[in-house]
């Protein structure tokens, strides 16, 4: 019986590209969630769609392995008040009282 052999962890084809080229990841767009962060990619701030706008990640060591999509959100946490029941919460007008 064949050995299933590791095959390594997925990296989008225009992240492979700057990775052999050397180029910094500074600033990039980055579309692909799926993709895993490399050591290579280390210190650099990056741009991680969401499916509505980008958000800004900044690489650490405790970063790589993982995936671009898990450090940006894509729903956002619905706050309830402090009954349970609604989102509703008290303000303050300017200059006024409770």
């Amino acid at each position: 019986m064949p050995r299933a052999m590791w095959k390594g962890p997925f990296v989008d084809a225009f992240l492979l590209k700057l990775k052999n080229k050397g180029d910094p990841l500074n600033n990039r767009k980055i579309w692909s969630r799926r993709s895993v962060i490399l050591p290579e990619f280390l210190n650099s701030t990056v741009r991680i769609y969401n499916g509505k706008s980008f958000v800004r990640c900044k690489i650490t060591e405790a970063k790589v392995g993982h995936k671009f999509g898990e450090f940006a959100l894509t729903r956002r946490r619905k706050f309830r008040g402090s009954d349970g029941k609604g989102g509703k919460t008290k303000t303050l007008k300017k200059g006024g009282k409770k």
